[in-house]
């Protein structure tokens, strides 16, 4: 077995390496140039319109494919560009928005790897005859009997396992992550050592399509509906003012929801049917138990055979915390995770990441998309209520 864990030498073995136009990406092709591994470059061109492809930090855009073509001279390995716009835009852009006006925070970088990256690249990848396609992501990977099995990197502060719980089992089998075993530090200095322009380059932004940050921007060009402008609503059923548009708001948010209040406030719900924020004080926020749907499970125990008292595990449900101990259920077909120490702003549409402990070598179990949450009891009573007559209103 050569360092990939493949048969062969490596100069009989084909890479291909998904290079962004960053610095990792471009580390992972110079790392495998230089252990004498057939590498090839592909980049996507996944957008290139408007600022995005102008700002630093974007990726998969204008100046980063120069990049990465310029790594690739440098590195003396074949390069191709791969116009993916039309498919980024069905897979990620267009699901994103989507979930944007029904109400839920969705993670586009989950979309992306799910679908473009790790279906249509990874297609590609074999058209091309390559035994792998390596990423530079930070996360590890390794053999787990006749599979591999993904864990959190030796970089705690660079772990991208939330983004990446949806990756199937054999995209997993195919795939390579050979930064997982670094820290940031330390590729910055590889990239120095092998002369790469990129090595000091500005890291990539989460959003990537999205100009300075401005996601309600992008949504109300495609989906206008989704800033009409609505009610604000206390969970106890008084109007406290308006908005405009449910699209400016988050589960969670406390700033700039635009009306004074005696009290602090933040967002408890979207009601996008309805058009209202709905919002309540901190403590009307506190989750415990969480329903999830779309789950990719990648524990060694199916996920059927799961008993009725659910099996002890650890659960992210924000990519910068660290695991939190939960169980997790499948009861009659509903999938659900009690979170052992609960849980504030937690919103619709996010991830929630499943571990076997909360280590820094700690295996990724899956996870799925958060379908809804349970709060307090008297909260939800008080969301059910409020539900309740809005329905009896509407009625009328």
């Amino acid at each position: 077995m050569n360092s990939l864990d493949l048969p062969g030498r490596p100069e009989d073995t084909r890479v291909v390496v998904a290079m962004s136009g960053g610095v990792d990406s471009s580390v992972v092709a110079g790392i495998l140039k230089r252990e004498g591994y057939d590498v090839v470059g592909v980049t996507l061109q996944l957008y290139d319109h408007g600022a995005a492809t102008h700002r630093a930090g974007s990726c998969c855009a204008g100046q980063d494919i120069d990049d990465a073509r310029r790594v690739s001279e440098t590195l003396g390995i074949p390069h191709y560009v791969l116009n993916y716009e039309e498919r980024f835009r069905k897979a990620v852009i267009d699901p994103f928005a989507e979930s944007y006006v029904s109400g839920e925070t969705p993670i586009p970088c989950v979309s992306c790897n799910q679908t473009v990256k790790f279906a249509d690249l990874l297609e590609t990848a074999r058209e091309l005859g390559a035994d792998a396609l390596a990423t530079g992501h930070y996360i590890r990977s390794r053999a787990n009997g006749a599979h591999r099995a993904l864990y959190r990197p030796v970089d705690a502060d660079r772990d991208q396992s939330y983004f990446l719980f949806a990756t199937t089992q054999e995209q997993i089998d195919y795939l390579r992550f050979p930064l997982g075993g670094l820290s940031k530090p330390e590729v910055r200095a590889i990239a120095e050592d092998l002369g790469l322009s990129v090595a000091t380059k500005q890291d990539s932004q989460d959003i990537c399509f999205v100009p300075q940050g401005k996601y309600s921007d992008i949504i109300a060009k495609l989906k206008p509906t989704a800033a009409n402008p609505g009610d604000i609503v206390h969970i106890d059923g008084r109007v406290l003012g308006r908005h405009d548009g449910i699209l400016r708001y988050t589960i969670g948010q406390r700033r700039g929801i635009g009306i004074a209040s005696g009290e602090p406030l933040y967002v408890v719900h979207l009601d996008a049917e309805r058009a209202r924020v709905i919002v309540g004080p901190r403590e009307a926020l506190e989750t415990h138990k969480i329903y999830l749907r779309d789950m990719n499970w990648l524990g060694d125990t199916p996920l059927g055979e799961i008993g009725p008292e659910g099996i002890e595990l650890f659960a992210k449900v924000r990519s910068t915390r660290p695991p939190r101990p939960a169980v997790l259920h499948n009861r009659d077909g509903a999938i659900f995770v009690e979170l052992g120490d609960g849980e504030s702003g937690i919103a619709p549409g996010q991830a929630c990441v499943l571990y076997v402990d909360d280590g820094n070598d700690a295996r990724v179990l899956g996870g799925g998309f958060i379908e809804r949450s349970e709060r307090g009891a008297e909260a939800e009573a008080m969301l059910t209520k409020l539900a309740a007559r809005s329905n009896t209103i509407a009625a009328e």
